[in-house]
């Protein structure tokens, strides 16, 4: 990699050029960079600051940043009446602890959305906030409308800066398979969903992928998590070109990996900037993790998929007209996300990605895209469909149904 303060040669300033003029033209796609981040007097901020002060049964609560496996031995050794009370005081700090029970999380995070609707129901008539301050909460408390309709399982809630979420689909505890769906830039707590153009956000993805598995093979016990659980590029600048957005990203997703209950097979599904997040968490991922799939991908912060130091197998997807295959790939004094995926030199199993269209289409009900991802999701690898033709990308694997 050429450093920033020598003379890069000729070759490499026509690729910084080339990429300096893609990242204008992505400020009209949704590449942005990140803004309004949290700050002090958060609600996530208060939250802690309360959690650190309190005690169970004369038992001190533990670190909220501790690991996991730390947290999930505390709940393990707390009685269920003991539990619910913490979660009750705390529902911002429980709801998103990785280790602490599903179920858990999910009453926390019922109790948090409640109170930041009514938080968002109180702006919306505060005569200090501009009218677009007015329209923002307005649009807020929507969405913590739809995240608390009945049967909806939230993992993770934070509504400090633009937000964080994650939701489940089908039984968590109890799946033999699990995916995990990681959405790219844009992603933030207001298009988490969307009634137009579905299965272009997280939980359209994530039921689409849900539903697919089911078909593909519905004698197995399937989870999938729309996951929204990290800051991701919101408005042009370098973190939609950096990967210092990511490696947070990365952090969380590992500790998301490491907490899920259970022994499923875990697959990673990650879109756009979502593969960046996960080329960089790659290494840390726990053995569970069988598989990591990305579509649309800009790179992975690693220029083949050996040098990813994962055990799961990498797969990778891009249809004909996405636009991200005229991105620059190439990485220069940590500009750039490094090699293209579906390149043979990388080293991915490459998938066809037929019926998509455009960078969003991959989730769309129909498309051998979505196909294949649930083929994966349920271990049926001989199933899918290479982007040779002839099934190169199933070498060496067994059709698995189980997990």
């Amino acid at each position: 990699m050429t450093p920033l303060d020598s003379t890069p040669p000729l070759n490499v300033w026509r690729a910084l050029l080339a990429l300096a003029v893609v990242f204008v033209l992505l400020a009209t796609t949704g590449w942005t960079a990140v803004r309004d981040q949290p700050g002090p007097g958060e609600p996530r901020d208060i939250a802690l600051a309360a959690w650190a002060k309190d005690r169970i049964r004369s038992r001190a609560l533990p670190d909220a940043n501790a690991t996991p496996e730390r947290l999930a031995r505390f709940f393990a050794s707390t009685d269920m009446r003991s539990a619910r009370e913490i979660a009750d005081r705390h529902p911002l700090i429980v709801g998103n602890l990785d280790g602490a029970p599903v179920t858990l999380r999910y009453r926390a995070n019922r109790t948090a959305l409640t109170e930041a609707l009514r938080v968002e129901e109180s702006r919306t008539h505060d005569a200090r906030l501009s009218a677009e301050g007015r329209g923002e909460a307005r649009r807020r408390m929507h969405r913590f409308t739809s995240l608390l309709q009945p049967g909806r399982q939230i993992l993770a809630f934070d509504p400090s800066g633009k937000g964080r979420v994650a939701e489940v689909f089908g039984d968590l505890e109890r799946a033999q398979r699990v995916s995990v769906v990681v959405p790219g830039v844009d992603t933030n707590l207001l298009t988490f969903e969307r009634t137009n153009r579905k299965y272009t956000a997280p939980v359209g993805m994530a039921q689409s992928l849900y539903e697919a598995e089911r078909t593909a093979s519905p004698t197995t016990r399937t989870a999938v998590i729309a996951w929204a659980d990290y800051s991701a590029p919101t408005g042009v600048g370098l973190d939609a070109s950096t990967g210092r957005l990511a490696a947070t990203g990365a952090d969380r997703l590992v500790a998301l990996t490491r907490s899920l209950p259970g022994t499923a097979r875990v697959s990673l599904f990650c879109h756009s900037y979502g593969s960046v997040v996960c080329g960089v968490a790659a290494s840390e991922l726990p053995r569970r993790v069988g598989d990591l799939a990305v579509a649309g991908s800009p790179g992975m912060r690693a220029e083949s998929a050996a040098r990813l130091r994962t055990t799961a197998r990498v797969w990778a997807m891009r249809d004909s007209d996405d636009w991200i295959q005229d991105v620059p790939y190439l990485e220069v004094g940590g500009l750039g996300h490094g090699a293209d995926p579906v390149t043979p030199e990388f080293g991915a199993r490459v998938l066809s990605a037929t019926g998509a269209v455009g960078h969003a289409g991959y989730f769309e009900p129909g498309t051998e895209s979505l196909a294949n991802f649930a083929e994966i999701g349920v271990g049926a690898y001989g199933a899918v469909s290479c982007a040779d033709g002839v099934g190169a990308c199933r070498a060496g694997l067994q059709a698995l149904n189980t997990a």
